[in-house]
Formats: C-alpha cells, sequence, structure tokens
C-alpha cells in the first residue's frame, strides 16, 4: 500500500485538529474529499506507520519525520504558468512574516478565487486551497510542507524549525 499526497493532506489536518474528536464524514467535509477518500487514506497511514489506530491519530514524530526528510521526494511539486491564487511555501503564512519579499512572483495554489498572481505550485491534493481557506492551521502546515518541498535552504530551514515546533508541542 503506497502512501497518496492527499494522506498527508489528512494527517496535517488532524494533527492542526489537536486531540479534538473527528469522524471520518466531519473529515471529509473539511477536507473537501468523499468519506471513502479519508478512510483509505486513513488506511494507508497506518500501513505507513504515519497514524496510531489505537489512539486513533497521527504519530506525530513519525509524520513530522516524513515531511522533513521524505516528502519533497515522494511529492515534489510541479510549477507552471503564472495565475490567480492562495500563496503558499515563503509566500503563505508564516514565513511571509518572516522573509523578505522579492520583486520575483510567489508560489500559489492555483485558486480562481485567489487574491494573489504568481507562479502555479501543485497543492499536495486539488482540495488544498478550499480547505486552507476554512482552517487556519491547516493552511499554515501546508504552506510550511510546501516550503520543505520546493524551498531554498533557509526557506527549509526555518520551515523545518517551525514545523518541528508546532508538531511537538505536548
Amino acid at each position: 500500500m503506497t502512501l497518496k499526497p492527499q494522506d498527508i493532506v489528512i494527517l496535517l489536518k488532524l494533527a492542526a485538529r489537536g486531540a479534538d474528536p473527528w469522524t471520518y464524514g466531519g473529515l471529509a467535509q473539511e477536507l473537501n474529499m468523499s468519506p471513502s477518500e479519508v478512510h483509505a487514506g486513513i488506511k494507508r497511514a497506518i500501513a505507513a506507520k504515519l497514524f496510531d489506530a489505537q489512539r486513533n491519530a497521527p504519530l506525530l514524530r513519525a509524520l513530522l519525520e516524513f515531511l522533513v526528510h521524505g516528502v519533497k521526494y515522494a511529492f515534489p511539486p510541479v510549477r507552471g504558468a503564472l495565475t490567480r491564487g492562495m500563496p503558499t511555501g515563503y509566500a503563505g503564512p508564516p514565513l511571509n512574516t518572516m522573509m523578505t519579499a522579492t520583486s520575483d512572483p510567489p508560489p500559489v495554489w492555483p485558486d480562481p478565487e485567489g487574491q494573489v498572481r504568481g507562479y502555479e505550485f501543485s497543492p499536495l491534493y486539488r482540495s488544498v486551497p478550499k480547505a486552507a481557506a476554512q482552517d487556519a492551521d491547516l493552511y499554515e502546515f501546508l504552506a510550511l510542507v510546501d516550503a520543505i518541498r520546493d524551498g531554498r535552504a533557509r526557506e527549509r530551514e526555518l520551515a523545518v524549525r517551525i514545523l518541528t515546533e508546532k508538531l511537538e508541542k505536548p
């Protein structure tokens, strides 16, 4: 059983929720996925040892290790043409408050309702812009992961540090 990019989105959503109880249907609605997609994603995450079926929660240390060392190889982003969208990577929160803006167009997830013009940066899953717009914590996790997937050394280091702080909190 091979992980799919949407499995990482599901795990990040659960990490963003913390200890809040969840259901497959509720999670599916929040992520704009089907309940069967969420269920299959959890099964794959269990097989990959990124989810604890007993506690019904992600294994945060294992998830962090995969995000830091594997996600950029397993799910490399595809860059595209200039488009409107939602900022990600160094241009999304929280890195956008820590990095100096450049004259280069920022990376954006394509979104017809997006307010920023930048170069297309493929999200982990097609529903990411909608899900991130509804959940600020999930948006931060996804933007940090994108900085790891395709950022420069300083962006990656900063993203890893912040992600580590967020996922290792008690």
